[in-house]
């Protein structure tokens, strides 16, 4: 443990900036305790304040950067992958496009704060169009306030953090172990929380082809689109309503109780139109049902998409 806590001393910028890029990246590996740490260490490092927030900035501006780029050149495409990667997917891109939508680029200021906001917030800047100088300025305001306030707790908190570092390193192998076994609790806990919430959304599915025999029907399902409105670019189910985010959250349809109602999104495991359902069936609707496979099933059966603007 002495090993790595001298690596740390002497390449803290290095390990800033491998571990600030990998987890802007997407990777599931906090930057925030690193950043933390080297702060804590800058009276024993060989670098300064300054050069410890240049390095994390810049870290920070090339990931998210790549993000933007990726937004740009492939819109929604990449913003379902994603949602299809992520950790959260709770917190997938309809609630991070109604953020971003409601307060522009200066949600960018606190994107890093916000678990899995900050990634999907960069592609999201490029995929609807915002301008590469007004998102690399607020990105980079953004990126400051994250690394300079984790900098700042640990210069304040610097003796406490040491402290705990000696006592890491006096313990030798075991100081690693402890260090590797927080990792890997954190990475259980968040395995845990998307299989806790992914078994919560446990229901009855729709298929495909049994939605298509419903639609050639004398009496129709109600369709709703839970996608984002990047999302239904690509083109929505005939007939689908989309429902603005006070809509959804009011969870105002316009049909009986006892009819049928089919949800779809485009997020793995059906997690939004799962969601929206659950709601629903609270609400008194007995017959709700996720769309299995959601629009990507639907439009690789070969399967009618319109679009239209407008539900």
């Amino acid at each position: 443990m002495s090993f790595l806590l001298d690596l740390l001393e002497q390449y803290g910028l290095l390990f800033v900036f491998g571990n600030v890029l990998i987890e802007q990246l997407g990777a599931p590996i906090p930057a925030y305790p690193t950043l933390v740490m080297t702060g804590a260490l800058l009276d024993r490092g060989n670098y300064t304040a300054p050069m410890l927030l240049c390095v994390g900035v810049i870290a920070a501006l090339i990931a998210d950067y790549c993000w933007y780029m990726a937004g740009r050149k492939f819109g929604g495409r990449v913003l379902a992958k994603l949602c299809k990667i992520s950790l959260s997917p709770d917190s997938c891109v309809r609630q991070t496009e109604s953020v971003y939508v409601r307060y522009g680029p200066a949600s960018l200021l606190i994107a890093k704060f916000i678990p899995g906001f900050a990634s999907v917030a960069s592609a999201l800047a490029g995929a609807i169009g915002t301008r590469p100088a007004k998102f690399i300025v607020f990105d980079t305001l953004g990126a400051m306030l994250w690394v300079g306030s984790a900098i700042f707790l640990g210069s304040l908190f610097s003796s406490a953090v040491t402290d705990l570092l000696d006592v890491l390193a006096a313990l030798g192998k075991w100081g690693i172990v402890l260090i590797a076994l927080a990792f890997v609790i954190y990475l259980g806990k968040k395995w845990w929380q998307r299989h806790a919430f992914l078994k919560d959304l446990r229901m009855a599915r729709i298929s495909v082809d049994e939605l298509d025999q419903l639609l050639k029907t004398g009496n129709p399902p109600t369709i709703i689109d839970v996608r984002s409105s990047i999302g239904q670019e690509s083109g929505r189910i005939p007939g689908a309503m989309v429902l603005t985010d006070d809509e959804l959250s009011a969870l105002v349809v316009n049909s009986d109780t006892n009819s049928e109602v089919i949800i779809y999104c485009a997020c793995p495991n059906e997690a939004s139109a799962a969601k929206v359902a659950k709601k629903l069936m609270q609400r008194g609707y007995t017959k709700v049902r996720p769309l299995s496979g959601g629009i990507d099933a639907w439009v690789a059966a070969g399967y009618q998409v319109d679009h239209e603007t407008g539900a």
